[in-house]
């Protein structure tokens, strides 16, 4: 499980946190608002990347953090995936778009890293 204590040190879950409030920001906009559906599933996608995370440490295990890693990687793909609707119905704007879908992006990146991470230290 790493070096941390607890799963508000890891950077990942820091950045999905903040991220999850951006997502709330963004869905409260008149346009993304009326989409009730994308607005609410985007949403549930944004938390499950940090709930994740949070579970996955919280189970002591190595092996069992990774899976929910997993599931928490899956999450940011479905919300990028919604970034896209949400720009093709214009709820958000190109430049919007482009800012969310990198940080997602870099929270992607971030638990691939951490995934790595444990794997490899399980080898050793």
């Amino acid at each position: 499980m790493g070096k941390f204590k607890s799963f508000e040190e890891i950077n990942s879950w820091q950045k999905a946190r903040h991220f999850n409030k951006r997502i709330y920001e963004i869905t409260e906009n008149q346009n993304f608002k009326k989409d009730f559906d994308l607005a609410r599933q985007i949403r549930r996608a944004s938390i499950s990347i940090s709930s994740n995370i949070a579970e996955g440490f919280e189970r002591n295990t190595d092996k069992e953090f990774i899976q929910f890693l997993y599931i928490a990687k899956a999450s940011a793909a479905e919300v990028r995936s919604q970034l896209y609707l949400a720009l093709d119905l214009n709820y958000i704007e190109k430049l919007e778009f482009e800012e969310l879908f990198n940080d997602v992006s870099d929270i992607s990146k971030l638990i691939s890293g951490f995934i790595k991470y444990l794997n490899d230290s399980q080898k050793s």
